[in-house]
């Protein structure tokens, strides 16, 4: 029982950043949560698989990886809303400019090469190492370095920052931007 409840315990753990990564594949709260909810079921389903003294937020990343790959195959052949008339009549704009700022980022990151997209928020929102990333990615870790910093410059070049002072105090984005390094 307290082999379960130690599981139990990391899988609960992981749960907010295995969210906000599946959110940053998706761009959709509710198709992330349904993703999250089916990686944990997969997980339990397969637990016996796991290897006790690995990465288990490793283990959860590459699942949750693996899922939304294979989802995303599934829809590619899907159109829904093509000229995204119907997404924009159902907008609602931000009324506070922390708002905006997050949608400007969020926005940004969705013009980044799908690839350097993943690193970056593996390593600089998930809190993830390099190791860690490139192992759920299946490449070396130069390889996901070289991702990251070609995001974190993209993005800056994205977002028109002129100087690390703009990021303000959130640190969430400044790791993501690499404000503070």
């Amino acid at each position: 029982m307290g082999a379960d409840t130690g599981v139990r315990g990391e899988i609960l753990a992981t749960l907010p950043t295995l969210r906000a990564f599946a959110v940053s594949l998706c761009g959709n709260v509710d198709r992330a949560d349904d993703l999250v909810q089916e990686t944990i079921v997969r997980a339990i389903a397969n637990i016996d698989s796991f290897q006790p003294g690995t990465n288990m937020a490793a283990w959860l990343f590459t699942i949750l990886r693996n899922l939304f790959r294979s989802e995303y195959r599934k829809r590619r052949r899907e159109v829904e809303d093509a000229d995204g008339s119907y997404t924009a009549s159902l907008k609602s704009y931000p009324e506070q400019e922390s708002r905006m700022e997050f949608e400007e980022l969020r926005a940004a990151l969705t013009k980044l090469p799908e690839d350097q997209r993943e690193a970056l928020i593996l390593v600089a929102a998930s809190g993830l190492s390099y190791q860690e990333a490139a192992e759920i990615c299946g490449c070396a870790v130069g390889t996901i370095k070289s991702r990251v910093n070609r995001a974190r410059s993209r993005l800056v070049d994205l977002l028109s920052f002129d100087g690390a002072a703009y990021f303000g105090p959130d640190e969430t984005v400044r790791a993501v931007i690499g404000a503070g390094h």
